[in-house]
């Protein structure tokens, strides 16, 4: 996942709100642990709210089905 994690620092840095969103989604699509896989979740959700991006009810139903809302 470091080169994740990378692609993860290199959004922030440009504040690319896009990227961050489907790179937060993708660290959760491939997380095993349900804390883990929440944050990321959570963070994706926070940054598609944020951007008025149309997935944010997709990242909203993830976490409602995994009890996290």
């Amino acid at each position: 996942m470091s080169g994740l994690h990378e692609r993860l620092l290199a959004a922030h840095e440009r504040d690319d709100r896009e990227a961050l969103i489907t790179l937060y989604t993708l660290a959760a699509d491939h997380s095993n642990d349900l804390v883990e896989r929440s944050f990321f979740l959570t963070h994706a959700f926070v940054f598609a709210l944020e951007a008025g991006d149309a997935r944010a009810d997709h990242l909203r139903a993830r976490l409602h089905e995994m009890g996290r809302i």
